[in-house]
């Protein structure tokens, strides 16, 4: 059986995804053969895998970050919120139902068998499993049946390390405050406590570090400074959407929707030099863009909704009827349609108008599609006419099927079934392939086809994406050595 060490924060967003991302690499480095392990995982952003299943991202991003193939077992339960008090419970990859808050926390603890035989098989096939926890440990409201912080340290009798972001300020408070708030047997499992995302000298610190071990009996294990590295984002707490990109020849404005999901297909044409991507939600900053992309979404019905409340479906119109390029994907191609219609009421019951930019209904279903796949662009319009013969590969997740009147791409999914997908009128395109520009020719394809729209010289240089991150997982890594006392660390894992 493997070895175990768990990553545990003092909040969400404390920096625990990346850490194990980061020990993933280098005990992979190492030559060990290492697994990421989320026993539940909240987040809209995910992946499918190489069987057609649903995991989390930040668990398949640690996958390939160990250089292995991402598998369900690392990620048995994932909730992807479809309200502010529900979500949709996907088990071992699966859509099992969509429950309220209070309702999940009932029927919680049939889950745990399924989470414990998925950390056995990772266990027995692996040298080393990292476990990411979520949240606190010291929701103290929340202890009950835990399975996902100290209870699933104990389910896996694994060390702890307890990491806290400074930057947020309050470090020290919040490191002392959760040991303190756990109870002796859970304290004791706690081997090491790492500062995360500092910014300075780590000298400064010094006196305080000296204090924290003395007051929690703890060792700090390494400060780790706010690396410069750019790895697929877990969720919409992502700091990338709030920031303002770099000055481009091409504005790209990416509509923040309230459940807006898998927003690291656009991270691809984030990093090109010609383009200055942003996020938005408020229809008084979207501006003239060069491109307006409706991202995919949880939540299509309610999320249409707010466009039209919000305003920013005029803005979006308005766009559309100058001859502005408008693209949509997944829950933003559906959006894009004429009608979208719930008649099992997947979300809630009804029908709506939608945008009508492209011909045809969606109609959604209890069933849900997810499967990887590959093609090319058969045909395209208007500005995005360069795309013809671009080829991609993506994925797809999403309830509902749309009517293809006029198809612009054939692909071929896992099972080796082809078929035809998108749509475009004008300026306007859709479809439903997350992933979309991962690929470089895709990607150079699009901003080449905004570049020409202007008037400018194309001839995009764009990254391949698997191999950008490969690069990426190397840097975390060289981090991570420089900041964490990984002789330390090695000595915690020997001891179990």
């Amino acid at each position: 059986m493997a070895k175990a060490i768990m990553i545990q924060g003092t909040a969400s967003n404390a920096g625990k995804s990346l850490l194990c991302a980061g020990l993933c690499r280098i005990f992979a480095q190492d030559g060990y053969r290492v697994a990421p392990f989320k026993s539940q995982n909240m987040a809209l952003n995910s992946a499918i895998t190489a069987d057609g299943l649903e995991m989390g991202r930040a668990q398949y991003v640690q996958a390939l970050a160990a250089g292995v193939e991402p598998s369900v077992d690392m990620n048995p339960v994932l909730l992807k919120p479809t309200s502010s008090v529900g979500s949709q419970v996907i088990v071992c990859g699966v859509p099992r139902a969509t429950m309220a808050a209070r309702e999940y926390y009932r029927y919680k603890k049939a889950l745990r068998p399924e989470i414990e035989a998925a950390y056995r098989r990772l266990s027995a096939e692996n040298d080393i499993v990292v476990i990411e926890g979520a949240g606190s440990p010291a929701e103290i409201n929340l202890r009950a049946d835990d399975f996902v912080n100290m209870g699933m340290a104990k389910i896996a009798g694994a060390p702890v390390l307890l990491c806290g972001d400074i930057d947020r300020g309050g470090v020290f408070a919040s490191l002392y405050g959760t040991v303190k708030l756990l109870e002796p047997e859970e304290q004791a499992r706690i081997r090491g406590l790492i500062i995360n995302k500092f910014r300075g000298d780590a000298a400064i610190l010094r006196p305080g570090l000296t204090t924290l071990e003395e007051l929690t009996g703890k060792p700090v294990l390494g400060v780790v400074p706010m690396l410069n590295v750019d790895i697929d984002d877990e969720d919409s707490l992502s700091a990338r959407l709030d920031r303002g990109g770099r000055v481009g020849l091409i504005d790209i404005a990416v509509i923040r929707l309230p459940r807006l999901s898998n927003f690291t297909d656009f991270n691809p044409l984030e990093r090109l030099e010609q383009v200055s991507l942003r996020y938005v939600d408020d229809p008084r900053t979207l501006g003239e863009p060069d491109l307006i992309i409706l991202p995919g979404t949880k939540s299509t019905l309610s999320d249409l909704r707010w466009l039209r409340q919000s305003g920013m479906e005029a803005k979006l119109l308005q766009h559309a009827s100058r001859g502005g390029a408008v693209l949509g994907i997944c829950g933003g191609y559906q959006m894009l349609g004429e009608e979208i219609a719930d008649p099992e009421g997947v979300e809630g019951g009804g029908t709506l108008r939608g945008l009508g930019l492209l011909p045809g209904r969606t109609v959604f279903r209890g069933e849900k599609t997810r499967t990887r796949v590959e093609g090319t662009f058969t045909a395209a319009q208007g500005v995005f006419a360069g795309l013809a013969g671009a080829a991609f590969t993506g994925y797809e997740i999403h309830m509902g099927e749309t009517e293809n009147l006029h198809p612009v791409m054939t692909l071929r999914d896992q099972t080796g079934r082809e078929k035809a997908d998108g749509q475009a009128a004008g300026n306007v395109l859709g479809c439903y392939i997350h992933g979309l520009f991962d690929r470089a020719e895709c990607a150079g394809a699009l901003v080449d086809c905004l570049l020409r729209a202007r008037g400018l010289t194309a001839g995009t240089a764009a990254l391949d994406w698997a191999e950008y991150q490969r690069t990426q997982y190397d840097l975390l890594a060289d981090g991570l050595r420089q900041s964490l006392d990984m002789e330390a660390i090695y000595r915690i894992l020997a001891e179990k």
